[in-house]
């Protein structure tokens, strides 16, 4: 009898010990929205996040969990599947969802949809920290920080994409050159308030503490532009190609957020892009 205690517990130890770490982790809100002159609503909105890692391996997967107004839709709906593995100084990592990139609006979004399942090869290479990626598309990035400034460049069909970050004076400075294409943003804290600035010339200034904020934005206004036509193959000038872009007005926003004792946190947001106030009631763990 006591052999078989024994091997049982042994058995079980060592069955334990192939069990990898598994961390959960998730969102869950419900907001009420007044729609101004329109028609109020409510929405939900419930996420779950997967962490199971092994050694070096870590498999980190998404899900929306409030389901749809159906019953065949009520069930976890993946948003986000990656797998990555470290050997060496080689880190491979798979993206095995595959989202939808095409656009059906005229908000400028791609208009042809694109796989984006792929997996990406890095390596840490002894030259001034620099990490050098190549994924199954072509495509090579290479990325590290040097002086405090961190650089990404990556080097692919069509155009190249730069990305340049410092902290310089006190001031977060981030500057993205997309294929000709500039965009910036400058963030500093001033007498307690942390203020953002970008190359759209949106504004957002943030005060109070931890738990217990105000947060003012300016969103600047969108001028209407053509659709670019693309292909199916994402070939050519216009890759995927873009949807037409209409035009909008500049509005703010005032936000007020505050940690209750629950355990949850409360926020109101007043938008005059359509004189509304919503009401959201949150939870993260």
């Amino acid at each position: 009898m006591k052999k078989l205690i024994a091997l049982f517990a042994t058995s079980a130890v060592a069955s334990t010990s192939a069990i990898g770490a598994i961390a959960l982790s998730g969102t869950a809100s419900v907001s009420y929205d007044d729609n101004g002159s329109s028609p109020s609503a409510t929405s939900y909105d419930a996420d779950l996040t997967i962490v199971g890692t092994a050694g070096s391996t870590t498999l980190t997967a998404s899900y929306d969990m409030e389901g749809g107004a159906t019953a065949a839709s009520h069930k976890l709906a993946p948003t986000a599947v990656t797998l990555a593995t470290t050997i060496g100084p080689v880190t491979v990592s798979a993206d095995m969802f595959d989202e939808i990139s095409m656009d059906t609006t005229a908000s400028g979004g791609q208009s042809f949809e694109s796989v984006d399942t792929g997996v990406t090869v890095s390596l840490d290479a002894p030259i001034g920290d620099a990490t050098i990626g190549l994924d199954n598309s072509g495509n090579v990035s290479v990325s590290g920080t040097w002086s405090g400034v961190t650089i990404s460049h990556t080097i692919q069909d069509g155009s190249d994409k730069t990305t340049g970050s410092a902290s310089i004076a006190g001031m977060d400075i981030s500057v993205t050159n997309d294929g000709g294409s500039s965009t910036w943003s400058i963030g500093t804290t001033v007498s307690g308030v942390a203020l953002t600035l970008d190359s759209d010339n949106d504004i957002t200034a943030a005060f109070g503490v931890a738990g217990n904020t105000m947060t003012v934005s300016h969103v600047s206004a969108v001028a209407s532009a053509a659709k670019k036509t693309g292909s199916s193959a994402g070939t050519g000038t216009n890759g995927y190609g873009k949807e037409a872009v209409d035009s909008a007005k500049a509005y703010s926003t005032v936000a007020i957020s505050r940690d209750l004792t629950s355990g949850a946190a409360l926020s109101a947001t007043y938008s005059s892009k359509d004189d509304s106030l919503t009401l959201k009631a949150s939870v993260a763990f």
